[in-house]
C-alpha cells in the first residue's frame, strides 16, 4: 500500500474510536518485517483472532500471579545483585538484561548452560532483534542492518530455539503418554505454539519470529518503561521529598508512577493503521481504503479535557474521570490491545488496591527492587539520551547503590 494519504488522529475520543475499527490493519512494523512478518501484532481478521485466542491462554490472571509472585522476583534479584554488590550500574544495559531474562521465560527460550557467555549471546541477539523490529527509526544503513538481523535470526534459531523446541516436544510427548499432568508443561508461548502448530498451520520460520517477537517485545518495552519510570521517580521525589517514603515502601505508588510514565512516554508515540475499506468516523472524517491513519498518542494522552489542567506534568496521584485508564491509550484498544499489558504493568489501581490479590506488574516490581537497594542517579556521571535513535530513548543511565 502507498502512503498517498495520511490522516492524523490526535484527540482522545477519536483515537479510541479508531483503535476499535475492524477495517484498520496494523501498519507500525511494515519496515520491520525481517523480525515481525506474520507475528501476532501484524495479523488481521480471522488469522489474528485464531492465534490470539490460543496465546491468551498464557496471559490469564493465575499465570500472571505465578509469574509476578513466584517466578520473577528471584530473577529480578539475581540479575540486580551483582550490580548492587559493586555499588553501581548502567540502567539501560541492566534493564534489558533483567527484562530479557524474564521475557525469555515467557517466550519459552531456554538457557541450559546458565553461563555469563550464554546470557551475553542471548542479549546480543535481543538487541539486534530490537533494531530489526524498529528499523523505521534506525539512523544508519537500513539494508545492511536488515541483513545483519536476518543472520542473527538464523544463528539464534540454531543456538537457542531448536534446543528449546526439542525439550518442549519431549515434554508434550510425555504429557500425551500420560506420564505428566498438563500443569507440568512449560507455561510459555513456545509451548502453546508447538501444541497447536498443526491447527494454526504455522511454518517453522513463523514459530521462530513469533518467539523472537515475544522475547524482544517483552524485554524492550518493559526495559524502556523501567528506565523511564525510575527517572521519573527520581525526579519527582527530588521535587516532592514527602513522597520519598511512598517510593520506598508502597508498590501501589510505584505502579501509579509506571502508569503515568507510560501515558506520558508510550513505547511508540504513534500507532499506525492501513484502511482496508472506506470508513467514516463519528467526527465526520472520511478515511478512504488505502489511507494510512496515524494515531498521535503523545497528543491524545495529554488532552486537557481528559487528563486535567496539567496533562504534561508527571503526577502519580492524578485524579481521572471514570473509565479513563492511568496509562491513557498507550496499550491500545480493540484487537491489537497489548496482550502483555497486565503482565508488564499490572491491573489499574483506581479505587485503591487489595494487597492480598492485586497484581502490580513486572515493571513496578523491578522498579521497587532498585529503590529498595537505594538506587539513585550517579551524580558524577549524568544520564544521556541515545543519539542514534529518533525516539527519546536513554542511551546511558548510570546509577549508584547503597548509602
Amino acid at each position: 500500500m502507498s502512503e498517498s494519504n495520511v490522516i492524523t488522529i490526535s484527540t482522545y475520543e477519536d483515537a479510541r474510536e479508531v483503535f476499535r475499527q475492524k477495517d484498520l490493519r496494523q501498519a507500525l512494523y511494515d519496515d520491520g518485517d525481517v523480525v515481525m512478518a506474520d507475528v501476532l501484532v501484524n495479523l488481521h481478521g480471522d488469522e489474528h483472532r485464531a492465534r490470539r485466542r490460543l496465546e491468551n491462554r498464557l496471559f490469564r490472571r493465575d499465570t500472571h500471579s505465578w509469574y509476578e509472585r513466584e517466578l520473577f522476583p528471584p530473577v529480578v534479584q539475581s540479575t540486580l545483585a551483582p550490580y548492587v554488590a559493586e555499588g553501581h550500574a548502567e540502567l539501560v544495559t541492566l534493564s534489558h538484561q533483567m527484562m530479557m531474562n524474564l521475557a525469555a521465560l515467557t517466550a519459552g527460550v531456554d538457557r541450559p548452560l546458565g553461563t555469563p557467555q550464554e546470557t551475553f549471546d542471548l542479549y546480543s541477539y535481543l538487541m539486534l532483534f530490537i533494531e530489526g523490529a524498529t528499523l523505521a527509526h534506525f539512523a544508519g544503513n537500513k539494508e545492511a542492518k536488515r541483513e545483519e538481523v536476518a543472520a542473527a535470526l538464523r544463528a539464534f534459531d540454531a543456538e537457542f530455539l531448536q534446543p528449546s523446541i526439542a525439550r518442549r516436544r519431549s515434554e508434550i510427548s510425555r504429557f500425551e503418554a500420560g506420564e505428566i499432568e498438563e500443569a507440568d508443561l512449560p507455561r510459555d508461548v513456545l509451548t502453546i505454539l508447538l501444541r497447536n502448530q498443526d491447527k494454526l498451520e504455522l511454518p517453522s520460520d513463523v514459530v521462530l519470529r513469533e518467539t523472537c517477537f515475544y522475547l524482544l517485545a517483552g524485554a524492550h518495552t518493559s526495559a524502556t518503561a523501567f528506565v523511564r519510570t525510575l527517572h521519573n521517580v527520581f525526579t519527582y521525589t527530588e521535587a516532592h521529598p514527602e513522597s520519598l517514603a511512598d517510593a520506598q515502601s508502597d508498590l501501589a505508588f510505584l505502579q501509579r508512577c509506571t502508569h503515568e510514565t507510560i501515558r506520558l512516554q508510550p513505547s511508540s508515540p504513534v500507532a499506525l493503521r492501513w484502511a482496508l475499506a472506506d470508513i467514516e468516523l463519528a467526527n465526520g472524517t472520511l478515511v478512504r481504503k488505502g489511507d494510512k491513519v496515524e494515531i498521535d498518542l503523545n497528543t491524545a494522552n495529554r488532552e486537557q479535557a481528559v487528563f486535567g489542567d496539567d496533562p504534561d506534568a508527571f503526577d502519580p496521584n492524578r485524579e481521572l474521570p471514570a473509565g479513563v485508564w492511568r496509562w491513557g491509550l498507550s496499550f491500545g484498544l480493540g484487537m491489537h490491545a497489548c496482550i502483555g499489558q497486565d503482565l508488564a504493568a499490572g491491573m489499574d489501581s483506581l479505587g485503591g488496591v487489595n494487597a492480598d490479590d492485586h497484581l502490580y506488574g513486572l515493571v513496578p516490581v523491578a522498579v521497587n527492587a532498585v529503590i529498595a537497594a537505594n538506587g539513585r542517579p550517579d551524580p558524577m556521571n549524568p544520564a544521556q539520551l541515545d543519539p542514534n535513535n529518533t525516539r527519546s530513548y536513554w542511551g546511558t543511565y548510570p546509577v549508584v547503590f547503597g548509602k
